[in-house]
């Protein structure tokens, strides 16, 4: 099975073409990952097509998308989330969300850590989103967004053997990689419902804060 596997979630703009074979890990056959945090929408597609020109395929020929569904801002994140919607609908092929966080971890667990894992990533307004980690991999709190200080009086109640993301830099703890979400990580989280032919829910973007635009209120009146 080819997989296209997209992801816009940090200020790294990431495509790939992945093999997913019956059973074991997923291959990348061809990747591009840019980083520029104000160009999401201008580098995806590029990224895309390169990605399936060094595997050596179509676009045509993948047989499903994977995309990061954040969590992510608001602006960055919609990029990937709407190009692999319309790519879907375009291709008439299944597309696939999944927490941008739950493929860092994915791979940064992959050698069995001897702990708990800790992934956090740059949600700006001097904020961090993160999510907490078993060694395997699984999920097991997050994803929120808070400030690092808050981050680190949490990881009491948590104690990690190492960070990874983008700002694993701020818990203090041992950092490894992956900085952002690759196309391996993103296809592995969503490897058995990709093998089970398993029509896949709405996508839902993680924004974690409310929207900072909202509806006019009412008109007040000026006069008595």
């Amino acid at each position: 099975m080819l997989v296209l596997a997209l992801d816009t979630a940090t200020s790294t703009v990431t495509a790939g073409v992945v093999s997913l074979p019956d059973s074991g890990s997923p291959v990348v056959r061809g990747q591009r990952v840019a980083a520029d945090a104000r160009k999401h929408g201008e580098l995806l597609m590029p990224n895309v097509l390169a990605a399936c020109a060094e595997a050596g395929v179509a676009l045509r020929d993948v047989d499903a998308i994977v995309t990061g569904t954040g969590p992510g801002p608001f602006t960055g994140l919609r990029v990937g989330m709407v190009t692999a919607a319309a790519l879907g609908d375009a291709l008439g092929k299944p597309v696939h969300g999944v927490c941008s966080h739950d493929a860092i971890a994915r791979e940064a667990c992959a050698d069995r850590l001897s702990g708990n894992l800790i992934v956090v990533t740059d949600a700006r307004r001097r904020e961090v989103y993160w999510a907490g980690y078993e060694a395997e991999g699984a999920r097991v709190t997050g994803p929120h967004v808070e400030a690092p200080a808050v981050l680190v009086e949490r990881l009491g109640g948590f104690p990690s053997v190492a960070a990874a993301g983008e700002r694993a830099d701020v818990t203090g703890l041992p950092v490894i990689g992956p900085a952002t979400a690759g196309a391996a990580g993103l296809v592995a989280v969503a490897a058995d419902a990709l093998r089970a032919g398993a029509d896949p829910g709405p996508l839902r973007p993680l924004y974690l804060r409310r929207p900072d635009a909202v509806e006019p209120g009412a008109r007040k009146r000026v006069s008595a």
